[in-house]
């Protein structure tokens, strides 16, 4: 993958871009609908490429994990053989997802165990685990697995949250460069900004 910058505005911070992929390009600032569980709802493929023209959708780890599962969506292929859809896809990991389930949760360094919504069984999700499936997935852009803090929490627990955010980046990207693409296109790893609205921690977690 690589990205290539057309245009910058000097009058702002505003910019203009083109992502490549296997499965195509992607013309940035980009609107990405959203296909939690594999397909986005309420609108057909074909309005989703020439009526809404996306170039890419979104695809959620936590959600497919769960259904279809890991094990279906490896034997048909990916999700992009799954859902017949022939353009990028980015993966969120599942970190806000789990943030949802705050009641339900358990958080530690190792990573978080949690119930299902659909079922009530209980799950674990690490760093190296969730790479395994965004792997299995198949997306084209993966993102890191983070914990998502809630946007007005004080900045002593945005400040922890984020340095293990940050730990539980290098075990993202130890596990990423463990293992290969299962489909034979390529796929890339995308950190997070975290940081709540502190704009030190989240100008700290962009560098």
């Amino acid at each position: 993958m690589k990205f290539e910058l057309l245009h910058t505005d000097p009058k702002s911070n505003a910019r203009a871009g083109i992502v490549t992929t296997d499965h195509g390009t992607i013309q940035t600032p980009i609107f990405m609908p959203v296909g939690t569980v594999g397909s986005v709802k309420g609108v057909h493929q074909r309005e989703l490429k020439e009526d809404v023209k996306a170039q890419i959708i979104l695809g959620n780890t936590y959600h497919l994990y769960l259904r279809p599962g890991t094990e279906i969506l490896r034997q048909a292929g990916g999700l992009h053989r799954f859902n017949g859809w022939d353009k990028p896809i980015l993966t969120d990991s599942g970190g806000f997802q789990v943030f949802s389930l705050s009641g339900t949760r358990k958080l530690k360094e190792e990573g978080v165990t949690f119930r299902s919504h659909i079922d009530g069984s209980k799950h674990l999700f690490t760093p190296e685990n969730v790479i395994d499936t965004e792997r299995t997935i198949g997306a084209d852009i993966m993102m890191a697995f983070d914990e998502c803090p809630p946007g007005d929490a004080p900045k002593e627990y945005a400040a922890k949250s984020l340095a293990l955010t940050e730990r539980w980046l290098d075990r993202c990207f130890n596990q990423y460069h463990k293992t290969q693409p299962k489909y034979g296109h390529y796929q890339s790893l995308f950190p997070i900004v975290q940081g709540c609205g502190y704009p030190d921690l989240r100008a700290k977690a962009a560098e």
